[in-house]
């Protein structure tokens, strides 16, 4: 199947989605967990786009991003996907495949639509059953991101 061409839009802000190979649960331990989000803030820190709101699942990511020109969504998913993969093989010697091909994309049209994708990015998890309410999740995602933040300042 052919990666559909998603044409360029200018500004815009997408919530995407991206799986795991398979569906398998690569992003269920904090370790890993935690390296994707180096790999996320990593390039919001490039400033290859602004990082809005994600949640990352065992099995899948889901993010509200806006592509910063140069780059186009296509750029800025390979990059994260890319980069955590070459991390994630080398730290785990992990021979298969990590994600699948392509991603899912909406373009967010408006403020309504913006505030209904925050909401299911934060009730992903509870929809998922992995927690009882969205701060559980949230708040041990935020600390794995904000530890390594503060491990990384100068």
């Amino acid at each position: 199947m052919a990666i559909p061409y998603r044409g360029e839009t200018g500004f815009s802000t997408y919530f995407i989605t991206f799986n795991i190979w398979q569906k398998r649960r690569l992003l269920q331990t904090n370790r890993s967990a935690e390296l994707f989000i180096e790999i996320l803030y990593r390039f919001r820190a490039e400033s290859r786009y602004l990082l809005h709101e994600f949640v990352v699942m065992p099995n899948h990511v889901h993010a509200l991003l806006t592509p910063l020109r140069p780059n186009t969504l296509e750029r800025c998913v390979g990059l994260v996907k890319s980069g955590f993969s070459y991390r994630y093989t080398r730290m785990n010697r992990y021979p298969g495949e990590i994600w699948q091909t392509s991603f899912m994309d909406r373009r967010v049209r408006d403020s309504q639509e913006y505030q209904g994708f925050r909401t299911y990015i934060h009730q992903n998890p509870v929809k998922a059953r992995l927690v009882a309410s969205p701060e559980e999740f949230a708040m041990a995602r935020r600390a794995a991101s904000l530890s390594w933040m503060k491990s990384r300042r100068v």
